[in-house]
């Protein structure tokens, strides 16, 4: 028997988990509130990677790992599979999502941006920029989750060039 979560009740957890913790929980703290999504998303993707390799054998190398999450996994969570993987094949991967489900619905103006990078509090980044980041943070965790429970440690960030195109770098620790 398959279990689903319909799509629209993921957007809503999502939506409002990122508005408690970087709103309420965390207001001035915004790196408290990025971490704590973070983890909430790596004990999703641990006890995912439970279900999705339950009937599997251990995998032989980093590569084919994350080949399981760019096919297998990204196909169970996101009905599709990443559009693209590269590795400078010494511990980087990168993944690119083309149209990242989490982010189809986001968008940034971009005359509302230029002007928030006048303003000396967010050098280099936009606040508009930054809310966004704030809903990649669990979605980083649940990949970290993933190959943390396949045995491969990792730092995993990720990339918004051009909404809803994501990139997540993953780096493996040695």
């Amino acid at each position: 028997m398959v279990r689903e979560v319909a799509e629209s009740c993921v957007d809503t957890m999502l939506m409002e988990m990122v508005a408690m913790y970087s709103g309420r929980f965390y207001a001035n703290k915004p790196e408290l509130a990025a971490r704590r999504i973070e983890a909430i998303g790596y004990q999703v993707g641990h006890q995912l990677s439970e279900r999705y390799t339950m009937e599997r054998p251990r995998f032989s190398d980093h590569l084919e790992a994350i080949k399981f999450i760019c096919k297998d996994f990204w196909s169970e969570v996101f009905k599709k599979q990443i559009d693209n993987l590269k590795t400078n094949h010494r511990g980087t991967f990168v993944l690119q999502d083309n149209k990242f489900r989490w982010l189809s619905r986001v968008s940034i103006d971009p005359s509302s941006s230029e002007k928030e990078t006048e303003d000396p509090s967010t050098p280099g980044e936009s606040k508009a920029a930054q809310a966004v980041s704030m809903y990649l943070y669990f979605p980083c965790g649940i990949i970290r989750g993933v190959l943390s429970n396949l045995g491969i440690p990792c730092a995993v960030s990720a990339d918004i060039s051009s909404l809803p195109t994501c990139s997540f770098v993953i780096r493996v620790k040695a």
